[in-house]
Protein backbone atom coordinates (compact mmCIF):
# COMPACT_ATOMS: atom_id res chain seq x y z
CA UNK A 1 0.00 0.00 0.00
CA UNK A 2 1.42 3.41 -1.00
CA UNK A 3 2.07 5.91 1.73
CA UNK A 4 0.07 9.09 2.08
CA UNK A 5 3.20 11.16 1.58
CA UNK A 6 3.98 9.23 -1.60
CA UNK A 7 0.48 9.87 -2.98
CA UNK A 8 0.73 13.56 -2.14
CA UNK A 9 4.08 13.76 -3.93
CA UNK A 10 2.58 12.11 -7.03
CA UNK A 11 -0.33 14.57 -7.05
CA UNK A 12 2.04 17.47 -6.49
CA UNK A 13 4.25 16.31 -9.37
CA UNK A 14 1.24 15.94 -11.68
CA UNK A 15 -0.03 19.40 -10.71
CA UNK A 16 3.40 20.95 -11.25
CA UNK A 17 3.67 19.35 -14.71
CA UNK A 18 0.22 20.68 -15.60
CA UNK A 19 1.18 24.17 -14.43
CA UNK A 20 4.42 24.03 -16.44
CA UNK A 21 2.53 22.89 -19.53
CA UNK A 22 -0.06 25.64 -19.15
CA UNK A 23 2.68 28.25 -18.65
CA UNK A 24 4.36 27.12 -21.87
CA UNK A 25 1.03 27.31 -23.68
CA UNK A 26 0.34 30.74 -22.20
CA UNK A 27 3.77 31.97 -23.33
CA UNK A 28 3.10 30.66 -26.83
CA UNK A 29 -0.31 32.33 -26.90
CA UNK A 30 1.16 35.60 -25.57
CA UNK A 31 3.74 35.57 -28.36
CA UNK A 32 1.06 34.81 -30.95
CA UNK A 33 -1.11 37.59 -29.52
CA UNK A 34 1.75 40.08 -29.74
CA UNK A 35 2.27 39.22 -33.42
CA UNK A 36 -1.46 39.52 -34.14
CA UNK A 37 -1.68 42.88 -32.34
CA UNK A 38 1.30 44.18 -34.30
CA UNK A 39 -0.30 43.12 -37.58
CA UNK A 40 -3.58 44.74 -36.53
CA UNK A 41 -1.79 48.00 -35.71
CA UNK A 42 0.00 47.96 -39.06
CA UNK A 43 -3.31 47.52 -40.91
CA UNK A 44 -4.89 50.33 -38.89
CA UNK A 45 -1.94 52.61 -39.68
CA UNK A 46 -2.18 51.73 -43.37
CA UNK A 47 -5.90 52.52 -43.40
CA UNK A 48 -5.34 55.87 -41.66
CA UNK A 49 -2.60 56.76 -44.13
CA UNK A 50 -4.80 55.86 -47.09
CA UNK A 51 -7.57 57.99 -45.59
CA UNK A 52 -5.25 61.01 -45.52
CA UNK A 53 -4.06 60.70 -49.12
CA UNK A 54 -7.13 62.18 -50.84
CA UNK A 55 -7.58 64.82 -48.14
CA UNK A 56 -6.48 68.33 -49.06
CA UNK A 57 -3.45 69.57 -47.16
CA UNK A 58 -4.50 73.15 -46.68
CA UNK A 59 -3.11 74.63 -49.89
CA UNK A 60 0.50 73.52 -49.50
CA UNK A 61 0.38 71.78 -52.88
CA UNK A 62 -0.17 75.10 -54.65
CA UNK A 63 3.18 76.31 -53.36
CA UNK A 64 5.05 73.26 -54.62
CA UNK A 65 3.25 72.45 -57.89
CA UNK A 66 4.00 74.42 -61.01
CA UNK A 67 1.30 72.92 -63.21
CA UNK A 68 -2.07 71.58 -62.15
CA UNK A 69 -2.35 67.82 -61.89
CA UNK A 70 -4.87 66.38 -64.39
CA UNK A 71 -6.01 63.86 -61.78
CA UNK A 72 -7.03 66.72 -59.50
CA UNK A 73 -9.32 68.05 -62.23
CA UNK A 74 -10.82 64.58 -62.73
CA UNK A 75 -11.33 64.17 -59.01
CA UNK A 76 -12.95 67.60 -58.70
CA UNK A 77 -15.49 67.02 -61.48
CA UNK A 78 -17.47 64.25 -59.78
CA UNK A 79 -17.66 66.24 -56.54
CA UNK A 80 -19.02 69.28 -58.38
CA UNK A 81 -21.49 67.10 -60.25
CA UNK A 82 -22.71 65.50 -57.04
CA UNK A 83 -23.46 68.75 -55.22
CA UNK A 84 -26.49 69.82 -57.32
CA UNK A 85 -28.01 66.32 -57.01
CA UNK A 86 -27.81 66.32 -53.26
Amino acid sequence: MPSVVGLLEQHELAARRRVDGLREEADRIQAELAVAEQEWQEWAIARRRVDTVPAPDGGNTADTEVTPDPQDADAQAPRDAAKPKS
